[in-house]
């Protein structure tokens, strides 16, 4: 009688312990100095055969499907320093946003982009290529990190193109650091790996940054 008693409690016990077990987050966040994180990126030759930009679904219905804007709309409303009014059909009136890149306000939605900052066809040739459709979208959409998709004007996000730091940095010079650190937060987040001269770029802003950090959460 008192082995059945013992049993019972057990069983009752792991039934309440395991669900808060199963709950623990597989994905934990991480933070680390720029430089050392710099130095986790996985290097590799890149190679953008194959690429098409169509072979990353965007914009898709956003994280809420129900609100009726895409995720460009979403990540404007999230960005603006002065919310704009939200009409039919996700139409934006008015509103204020800050361009970073080039230290600019903009006071329409149409003058501004949605930048990946790390451009789809240097995700392509930093590992998306061997993504499913369903992952390469996912990136495409990313707003599990406030730092993979940014909004800033149409002319810094059109000079910018699909250049890597090697090859672009933002014209306002004193966000460099901040720039540096959000891409490779992305591309840690995102496992995609980096090309020699890109690496060394990274590790010459990082020498001027310090104090400056990168938190990442993979992507699920």
């Amino acid at each position: 009688m008192i082995k059945e008693m013992v049993r019972g409690a057990t069983t009752a016990a792991l039934a309440f312990v395991m669900p808060l077990a199963c709950s623990t987050p597989v994905h934990a966040a991480e933070t680390l100095p720029l430089a050392e994180a710099v130095v986790n990126l996985q290097p590799a030759v890149e190679s953008r055969d194959g690429y098409s930009r169509s072979a990353f679904r965007h914009w898709n219905s956003g994280d809420d499907p129900s609100d009726g804007c895409n995720t460009r709309y979403e990540v404007l409303l999230d960005e603006a320093v002065e919310p704009p009014e939200v009409g039919d059909g996700c139409r934006l009136t008015g509103g204020r946003w800050w361009s970073y890149y080039d230290s600019t306000w903009v006071t329409s939605a149409s003058g501004l982009d949605i930048d990946h900052m790390v451009p789809l066809a240097e995700a392509w040739d930093s590992g998306a290529y061997a993504w499913t459709a369903a992952r390469r979208e996912a990136y495409a959409n990313d707003q599990g990190a406030a730092t993979s998709l940014v909004a800033v004007t149409a002319s810094s996000n059109r000079s910018k193109g699909d250049q890597d730091p090697a090859e672009w940095l933002p014209p306002a010079a004193d966000v460099h650091c901040r720039y540096v650190v959000e891409w490779v937060g992305t591309k840690l987040r995102w496992s995609l790996t980096v090309d020699e001269v890109e690496v060394a770029t990274l590790n010459q802003v990082a020498e001027s940054c310090e104090g400056w950090s990168v938190t990442y959460e993979p992507a699920a």
